[in-house]
């Protein structure tokens, strides 16, 4: 989720970096405000959705029997928690816990924490930054100037490397230079 949900990566992000005594949290920033409106748009169309299925649905879970009861139910308990899955994107929240030798990757929906994991490290350098997609396209062999906007840029992954050789994904991001940053962050002491 990293290339939605962003790290900060320096000290200045007061809102979103907590330092206390001897650990580091960091927590991921909220999406762009456009995609509030592309909420409410998609909202308003369930609202829609909604009225013109409403009466069809009540009628048949009158008129029909057990199963048309069930379906119809099911159909509008559907259609009434689509607006929370969809709100729940904008309550979504990353962070990520750093301490000396251990890292805590917390998953957080609507405030409450929904998933935790730790790891603890003893090597002095676990942290490395590697591409991902970073296979070319035909337009990237092209190299055009007017197919520069469909080249395949790809993006990096911020990996935690246990003793055990096993690799675990902090984060990732279109810019290796921010994922660096937050490194250094997470390495800080």
């Amino acid at each position: 989720m990293g290339l939605m949900y962003v790290f900060p990566v320096s000290l200045e992000e007061e809102d979103f970096v907590v330092l206390k005594d001897d650990s580091l949290t960091l927590k991921t920033y909220g999406l762009p405000y456009v995609f509030w409106i592309y909420a409410a748009a998609s909202i308003a169309v369930i609202l829609f959705m909604f009225l013109a299925v409403k009466e069809p649905v009540l009628k048949l879970i009158q008129l029909g029997d057990e199963t048309d009861g069930t379906l119809g139910y099911s159909l509008l308990s559907f259609i009434g928690l689509l607006p929370i899955f969809i709100l729940s994107f904008f309550f979504y929240e990353k962070r990520i816990v750093s301490s000396s030798k251990n890292i805590s990757l917390q998953y957080r929906l609507w405030g409450l924490k929904v998933f935790s994991e730790s790891f603890s490290y003893t090597s002095e350098d676990p942290y490395s930054v590697a591409p991902f997609l970073s296979s070319p396209n035909l337009a990237r062999i092209a190299a055009r100037e007017e197919s520069k906007n469909f080249e395949n840029k790809g993006y990096y992954v911020l990996w935690l490397t246990m003793d055990d050789g096993k690799k675990i994904l902090i984060d990732r991001h279109s810019r290796k230079a921010d994922l660096l940053k937050l490194k250094e962050l997470i390495t800080r002491r």
